[in-house]
């Protein structure tokens, strides 16, 4: 998806920076949270595949599935992404808009993955120890994964801090077998 990624930017930092002028990144973010699930779903991605069928009705389609009328600048969005052919980036534009949500408060999003499910005081204990290694704030998922038989390991944005029992294995193997 860097391909999409890239396509994205652009449309991700010009709505960041209007959301931003306008006091509305809240509302923006769960607007384009909105639209994002609704252009994933598959009976939507058929309408956007559709040739014959208009930009700007593709656009109003998609508009009528929110729950509320959405301000005008959403709906100029979406007629702009629908005559650019861009429809179907709108969850990668939401996944930027959020990283530039939580980088100007200087937040950092992290999945932690443990071998097993842990209790929210060790969990707070981590995460306070993982945010000093970091030097940020960290908005942190926790996904149990089994397969590290032990310890965790932690993603932040491209960096890897591995700390199980799986990863120690496959570094002693690693090791081994050179």
């Amino acid at each position: 998806m860097a391909e999409f990624a890239t396509i994205a930017r652009p449309y991700a930092k010009a709505l960041f920076s209007l959301a931003q002028e306008q006091n509305q990144i809240e509302s923006w973010l769960d607007e384009l949270k909105t639209l994002a699930e609704i252009v994933l779903q598959t009976k939507v991605q058929l309408l956007i595949d559709e040739p014959e069928c208009e930009d700007r009705k593709k656009a109003e389609a998609i508009i009528s599935l929110l729950d509320n009328q959405p301000a005008e600048s959403i709906k100029n969005l979406m007629v702009l992404l629908a005559q650019n052919k861009r429809l179907s980036i709108l969850p990668e534009i939401y996944t930027l808009f959020q990283d530039y949500t939580l980088s100007l408060n200087h937040i950092k999003e992290a999945t932690v993955y443990t071998a097993y499910a842990i209790d929210d005081a060790q969990f707070a204990h981590i995460v306070t120890d993982l945010e000093a290694h970091f030097k940020s704030k960290l908005k942190v998922h926790q996904i149990v994964a089994p397969e590290l038989i032990g310890g965790i390991k932690v993603e932040v944005g491209d960096q890897v801090l591995d700390l199980s029992v799986q990863g120690r294995l496959n570094s002693l193997h690693v090791a081994l077998m050179n």
